[in-house]
């Protein structure tokens, strides 16, 4: 499979570029310019490499045999038109195919539910241009066809595209608003978990908290940089996980529930085909509005 792009934002390494626009990580793209799969402007050259706007790239990668399959699974589409779809997320609904994982996801709804989907990620991750934890509720937007998601590839390497979130987290941060600025990577205790650490890769993350209780703080978070598990290693971080969190959480949960509390709340972008900022947003889901109700509850009983 060849992918064609032509750079509209650059002063980024090749590999920091392409890990953008295609969802892969910077290590398979060292691996595939290594390879020699990954050609600029007609040329091999290395990965750290600077793009510069107008470079042409071609990627060619061999076919993969797994291909997600359509099936009839229920999603919440806020908006759709010729070009992008908006999502719901459902909470505990991973977004594609994985190690594990292979059907029961988002894009095998998609696939049933939309005539197209770009196919820059191939046959197991058609459309997907952004992602959100497994246990993560809320706004997600995926490309129809092949322009559109180099559009949005280009916004989100570029940080053009503001994601708020929402979330409760334990106890009560000490400023109301701040920003956090660290490195992440993965984990060298747990390769499934991410880590502030020094050889990292640049997170910033804003926070502001919008209500205070006994024992919580209900904050939004507005992401420059889009990291796996940014918002929820950072809330570690500071020393307030996300309620609900097993993996970053505190050990004992004061409340049942079927994940974190962290809400994916809206997206703001440029509309790939006409230019327009567009912003879409999706409400809380019962869960989490069930425990803000508790919350503000218990503080009247002070």
């Amino acid at each position: 499979m060849k992918q064609e792009f032509t750079v509209e934002n650059g002063g980024m390494r090749l590999d920091v570029y392409l890990s953008a626009v295609t969802g892969k990580t910077r290590s398979a793209i060292k691996q595939l310019c290594d390879s020699g799969a990954v050609l600029i402007n007609g040329g091999v050259d290395k990965c750290g490499r600077i793009v510069k706007i107008g470079d042409r790239i071609e990627l060619t990668e061999e076919e993969k045999t797994m291909a997600a399959t359509p099936q009839d699974l229920p999603v919440t589409i806020l908006y759709e038109d010729d070009d992008i779809a908006v999502i719901d997320k459902a909470q505990g609904m991973s977004v594609h195919p994985g190690a594990g994982n292979k059907d029961g996801t988002l894009v095998n709804a998609l696939l049933y539910r939309l005539n197209n989907l770009s196919s820059i990620n191939g046959t197991v991750r058609p459309g997907i241009v952004h992602r959100l934890d497994k246990d993560t509720s809320g706004v997600l937007v995926v490309a129809k066809n092949d322009a559109a998601h180099l559009s949005l590839s280009n916004q989100i390497a570029a940080r053009k595209v503001q994601k708020l979130y929402l979330a409760i987290l334990e106890g009560n941060l000490k400023d109301d608003e701040g920003e956090i600025v660290t490195f992440i990577g993965r984990s060298s205790r747990d390769r499934k978990k991410m880590a502030v650490l020094p050889s990292g890769k640049q997170a910033i993350t804003h926070y502001r908290v919008l209500e205070r209780y006994k024992q919580n703080c209900f904050v939004e978070f507005d992401i420059k940089t889009g990291r796996t598990h940014q918002i929820r290693v950072h809330a570690q971080y500071m020393g307030h996980p996300v309620v609900g969190d097993k993996t970053y959480g505190y050990a004992k949960q004061r409340f049942k529930l079927s994940g974190q509390l962290l809400h994916a709340h809206s997206i703001a972008f440029k509309h790939p085909r006409t230019g327009e900022e567009v912003r879409f947003t999706a409400p809380i889901p019962n869960e989490f509005s069930n425990v803000l109700r508790f919350l503000r509850e218990e503080r009247k009983e002070d």
